[in-house]
């Protein structure tokens, strides 16, 4: 962390939104993934047609819920720039006992979008645990990290 600081924070320690005017607006990208272990139950639901559970459409409902997140990330997250996204793409597979989601989200624009990934693929898993929470309230949203973030100069590439 040499000579680096918080960009989010002036020199009398406030929080501030911090300025992007002057940037270019170019390509950014970034995928985010959030692992949710769900128990024998609630797995077993969702078993043979994996889209549906005892509210409905479960996986196609969190994958809708987590695309608007994704567009409604600068609401949430106070310090977050308004951006036009260009591609929002939720996808998820079974890997054993954990459903995985992953967002990759891509704009032309002055700032990164790693926040959309991240909001999206948060309440993605949110909306899996209150759509199978009949069944257990023992489903984890166990992990939610950043895969990586492509454009502007911190770029993380996977």
């Amino acid at each position: 962390m040499d000579g680096q600081k918080l960009s989010h924070v002036d020199e009398t320690g406030a929080a501030r939104m911090v300025d992007v005017t002057a940037k270019p607006h170019t390509a950014r990208s970034a995928c985010a993934r959030a692992r949710v272990w769900l128990p024998p139950e609630v797995m077993a639901a969702l078993e043979g047609n994996e889209i549906n559970g005892p509210k409905g459409a479960v996986v196609a409902t969190a994958r809708i819920a987590g695309i608007q997140a994704a567009k409604r990330t600068w609401e949430l997250i106070p310090l977050c720039h308004p951006l036009l996204l260009g591609k929002i793409d939720l996808t998820h597979r079974f890997e054993g006992d954990e459903l995985v989601l992953e967002a990759t989200v891509a704009c032309k624009g002055p700032t990164g979008v790693e926040m959309e990934a991240l909001t999206a693929v948060s309440v993605a898993a949110l909306t899996v645990y209150d759509m199978t929470k009949a069944l257990s309230h023992e489903t984890e949203i166990r992990s939610t990290g950043l895969v990586f973030k492509r454009g502007g100069k911190s770029d993380h590439g996977a």
